[in-house]
């Protein structure tokens, strides 16, 4: 399993590289003026990072209990990332639309736009990732 320091590692660059994509992105694909896009950028990555440590820490706890390991086949990465955004977005969907002064039912679409954007990045950076930093045990299942 990764250690503490790699996942604080893991978690702050995924969120600094997400937040200098989705700022920008955002703000044209929803018309929000810049700043209203940056606040809800860096308050979502603020609360992704800390659910980012949380429940990568418990899936890799059960994937050590129920399959050994913490290799992940593509399944298993697709699943991490739609069962992660889906607990992400239960968790920012009132504070965007408390922020912004919309309905829950604007947030919720809102939501679902940043959530379809981070799944896919989510995919493609945690890959790449586990390509630089791999795990030694990793190369035992090879």
């Amino acid at each position: 399993m990764r250690t503490t320091a790699d996942r604080i590692r893991h978690a702050i660059s995924f969120e600094i590289l997400g937040v200098l994509i989705a700022t920008p992105l955002a703000a044209f694909a929803f018309g929000l003026h810049t700043g209203d896009s940056a606040v809800i950028v860096i308050g979502s990555a603020t609360v992704a990072m800390a659910w980012n440590y949380v429940f990568n820490l418990l899936f890799d706890r059960a994937m050590v209990r129920f399959a050994g390991t913490t290799l992940k086949t593509p399944t298993l990465r697709i699943a991490h990332a739609v069962l992660f955004e889906i607990g992400l977005l239960i968790m920012l969907m009132p504070l965007i639309a408390l922020y912004l002064g919309i309905s829950l039912w604007q947030a919720l679409l809102l939501d679902l736009g940043f959530a379809l954007f981070y799944m896919l990045y989510a995919l493609v950076f945690n890959w790449g990732y586990d390509r630089i930093f791999p795990l030694p045990e990793w190369h035992q299942k090879a």
